[in-house]
């Protein structure tokens, strides 16, 4: 067995992020007034952003684009970006694709992830981009489906599926 002094290797990444008031506070605005105030900068995004390296780039009705950065911070034991960060991207797509056409005063949850993890993600890979779309919202459930490619490639890298439950406020 061999060991690796690691001792002079060592890496820190710092984030900040601003506390903002949650989404369903905001019962005036409707879910793409919400995400388009995001992206404007209005809104502070949410921590989740800072803390995994992504950001929502552009929503309109049903749909919403998330960017996201690997690196080596993201890696899982087997040296590559760890599949729960592209669930994350996955799930932020899919529900701000949901939240887009839901009325002010209506909020959402995910009750069931689809994942679908086609190829291994290195810290070298660059920029992801992951495009979430509507495709039906009800009453009381929505669905979504997503993709994850390679901003500079186009290579699909993962992609999913999600449904909420609508809750009304």
């Amino acid at each position: 067995m061999t060991t690796h002094d690691l001792s002079q290797t060592l890496r820190t990444r710092t984030h900040g992020w601003q506390p903002t008031e949650p989404a369903a506070t905001l019962t005036h605005l409707s879910g793409e007034e919400v995400l388009r105030a995001i992206v404007e900068g209005r809104i502070p995004a949410p921590p989740i952003a800072s803390t995994l390296g992504f950001r929502l780039m552009d929503v309109g009705p049903g749909t919403a684009v998330f960017e996201g950065e690997t690196g080596e911070y993201l890696y899982n034991p087997l040296g590559s970006v760890h599949g729960g960060y592209l669930a994350t991207l996955l799930d932020s797509a899919l529900g701000s694709a949901v939240m887009s056409r839901l009325p002010a005063g209506t909020g959402y949850t995910t009750t069931q992830l689809n994942v679908h993890l086609v190829r291994p993600v290195f810290a070298d890979t660059g920029l992801l981009r992951c495009e979430g779309n509507a495709l039906h919202v009800g009453r009381t459930v929505a669905t979504a489906e997503a993709r994850v490619v390679g901003a500079a490639d186009g290579k699909l890298y993962a992609h999913g599926t999600t449904t909420c439950a609508v809750l009304k406020a």
